[in-house]
């Protein structure tokens, strides 16, 4: 596989967890909280993975960026959470830094 396969995986492993999160509870919800713990361990280890071909920065600005913007729209999809034009510009911004940070990393 790819460094971008597996920064993929790394990322919908993330924003999984992440939005196990909600559901935890605290923590004192089991499978929830397994969640978690799977995901980041997925996400972590596709991420090292990445690391062995592209350079942290890059790679850690697309899992960051897009993580959270996946996030944040898992928060309005499934929790039904505020969604406003502030927010989508945020998102926005966020895919915008992350392209930029790319066009300008120099490469590998």
């Amino acid at each position: 596989m790819s460094a971008i396969s597996f920064l993929l995986i790394a990322i919908i492993a993330e924003v999984f967890a992440s939005s196990m999160l909600k559901r935890t509870n605290g923590f004192k919800r089991l499978l929830p909280t397994m969640g978690v713990v799977v995901g980041y361990g997925i996400a972590f280890y596709f991420l090292s993975l990445t690391l062995q071909s592209l350079p942290i920065g890059t790679a850690y600005a697309i899992w960051a960026g897009l993580g959270t913007a996946l996030t944040a729209v898992v928060g309005v999809l499934f929790y039904k959470e505020y969604f406003s034009v502030k927010k989508l510009a945020g998102i926005g911004m966020i895919i915008a830094g992350v392209v930029v940070l790319n066009l300008v990393g120099g490469g590998h």
